[in-house]
């Protein structure tokens, strides 16, 4: 899977062509989600408007664990095969996995207010949601608490792998545990039970998502391999600074 990270040379000239592509269909899908969500969608005959939050809250759920899977992943080849672009992957991705974390979060609570009476419940389903924030935060304090970066790479891929016994909690907590918090409406074997005219805004909103995470994700990953080729730079300078000392 990671094969072709392993030169960073073949990375930048694949993702240089994507990068515009994900970048323009993102923004052009995530402004069409917004539109048929805002204003084209119905209100929900229980929810009213409050239901538009859905747009939001759905695909940043979706993103947050999906995220949280391609960082186990990397982990897992950079634990295996000692893929140094895999650990890039791991620490590019776990910023907008934790970000999108957040969001889930802070849009559910506006969302539970009007629904729920409260800003919070201790329910199955949001806080498995919060653990998983728990273990972006952790994977990301770990990875830069060291002060060699591979001890840190090496303790927080174990963190990051250990967390994915949380993503089957998230997805079936609804399923398992009795919880104020909605079962699935999208991934069911007799199919989707929303209404069409909310389905197309969240798919798109959904679609839209995926492709400005991995925009980022990519940028984060040449940001770091910059920074890697600046360390190996100063490195080398000191060496040679050194040996004329010498």
């Amino acid at each position: 899977m990671f094969d072709w990270l392993a030169n960073p040379n073949r990375f930048n000239r694949i993702t240089n062509k994507m990068q515009p592509v994900l970048l323009l269909a993102s923004l052009i899908t995530i402004i069409l989600g917004l539109y048929f969500g805002l204003y084209d969608s119905p209100k929900d005959y229980q929810q009213g408007h409050a239901v538009r939050i859905m747009y939001v809250h759905v695909p940043s759920a979706w993103l947050a664990s999906g995220l949280y899977l391609l960082l186990a992943i990397s982990s897992i080849f950079y634990i295996v095969w000692k893929h140094p672009l895999a650990d890039l992957m791991s620490r590019a991705t776990a910023p907008i996995g934790a970000l999108f974390s957040l969001l889930t979060l802070v849009t559910g609570s506006l969302w539970g207010k009007p629904m729920w009476g409260t800003w919070w419940v201790w329910d199955a389903r949001l806080t498995s949601m919060l653990i998983l924030f728990f273990f972006y935060i952790g994977y990301i304090l770990l990875s830069n608490a060291f002060e060699r970066k591979i001890d840190g790479s090496k303790s927080a891929a174990v963190l990051a792998i250990v967390g994915i016994i949380n993503l089957p909690i998230i997805k079936f907590s609804v399923d398992w545990w009795h919880t104020l918090h909605q079962p699935s409406s999208l991934l069911k074997f007799d199919g989707p039970t929303i209404d069409g005219q909310m389905l197309l805004p969240l798919i798109l909103m959904i679609i839209g998502f995926c492709l400005f995470a991995s925009y980022i994700i990519i940028l984060n990953v040449k940001t770091k391999l910059i920074e890697k080729k600046c360390e190996a730079l100063i490195l080398k300078l000191n060496l040679n600074e050194i040996s004329n000392i010498r």
